[in-house]
C-alpha cells in the first residue's frame, strides 16, 4: 500500500494557545484522530515537532562546507508543526484524513507521497 506523508503547517498566530480551553479541545481532537488512524490500520508514525525558534538549519555551500543557522529554511507565518505517516489505499484516502486534522482548520496540511525506494 502507498505510504503518504501528512505535514503539518500551522500558524501560532491563528492556533488556540496550548493552555487556553480551545488549545486543550484541540489537544484532544489530536488524540481521538490518531486513535482512529491506528485502529484503522492507517498510522505508520508521526510525531509533534518543537517550535521553529529550536529550529538550525544546515546549508552546504563553498566546496562542502556546512553553514548552519538557527531557525526554519524559509521566513514564513506558517511553520511545520508535524507530520504524520500514513499507509492509504489512494490519494483520496489520504486527502480524507488530512482533513481531519485539526491544524487545517487554521493552518494547512501537505499530503506528498513517500517515494518507493526498493534498493533502500
Amino acid at each position: 500500500m502507498p505510504q503518504y506523508m501528512l505535514l503539518i503547517y500551522d500558524d501560532p498566530s491563528s492556533s488556540p494557545a496550548p493552555d487556553s480551553a480551545q488549545g486543550q479541545q484541540e489537544f484532544q481532537e489530536y488524540g481521538i484522530f490518531t486513535q482512529d488512524i491506528q485502529e484503522k490500520g492507517l498510522m505508520v508514525t508521526g510525531a509533534p515537532l518543537q517550535t521553529v525558534d529550536t529550529a538550525t538549519t544546515v546549508r552546504v555551500r563553498n566546496g562542502g562546507e556546512a553553514v548552519l543557522s538557527d531557525g526554519p529554511f524559509a521566513d514564513t507565518k506558517e511553520w511545520l508543526a508535524g507530520y504524520y505517516i500514513l499507509d492509504c489505499a489512494d490519494l483520496d484516502t489520504a486527502t480524507a484524513q488530512a482533513a481531519r486534522i485539526p491544524a487545517a482548520r487554521h493552518g494547512a496540511i501537505e499530503v506528498r507521497p513517500i517515494m518507493d525506494m526498493p534498493q533502500m
